[in-house]
């Protein structure tokens, strides 16, 4: 988590925080323990595939080309690969995979829809972006609590789950940043509600 935290400039323990949120998120919908284990794992490593990739345009600022949007698509195939490799957990690395899915079906690598798209992955893009945008990096300051809900907001139908933005606009601010000690915790029962990934032509 910290190697992708510096490779993508973050100021703060970026996927620790995403982990956190990820995983209140994960409690306001009563997900299991082992739901939770395996959404924290996939906070940590979820973009493990930029760094796999290694390419100068992800620290670069600016605007990328439509052949860097093509190439960095490829980022949560290659994270899940890497996820495996490093040991995580199937649904972990399922997670990783789908982090980047849209509620309406605009995201990648599968173009999954609505509940299509399993609730961890849901919850890790709303975290993510949350995240995000409340960051600082080296090319763009860090928005306010509220211009990020208000981001949430304009896309939530689109890219985000509605029930999903809701749980997150009722969280208390105070709580997004705690509990960094406990993200890692032991694995408890099976895991429920992931499935394979749909085969995907060319890839």
């Amino acid at each position: 988590a910290v190697e992708v935290d510096e490779f993508e400039g973050y100021a703060n323990p970026h996927a620790a925080r995403i982990a956190v949120i990820a995983d209140q998120l994960a409690r306001s919908f009563s997900l299991g323990s082992r739901d939770r284990f395996s959404l924290r794992a996939a906070a940590l490593l979820h973009d493990l595939g930029e760094v796999a990739m290694a390419r100068e345009y992800i620290q670069r600022p600016g605007s990328l080309t439509s052949e860097e949007r093509i190439d960095l698509a490829r980022h949560p195939i290659i994270g899940e690969r890497e996820a495996a490799r490093v040991g995580a957990d199937r649904g972990a690395q399922l997670l990783v995979r789908w982090h980047h899915e849209s509620w309406n079906g605009s995201g990648y690598p599968d173009g999954l829809r609505f509940e299509q798209i399993p609730l961890g992955a849901r919850i890790l893009r709303v975290a993510d972006v949350y995240a995000a945008l409340t960051d600082a990096r080296p090319f763009h300051a860090a928005y306010s609590e509220s211009r990020a809900r208000e981001h949430l907001l304009e896309w939530t139908g689109l890219e985000f789950d509605p029930g999903v933005v809701r749980a997150l606009l009722s969280l208390e601010p105070a709580k997004e940043l705690q509990s960094y000690a406990r993200v890692v915790e032991a694995a408890p029962e099976p895991m429920s509600g992931l499935s394979e990934p749909p085969a995907v032509a060319g890839g």
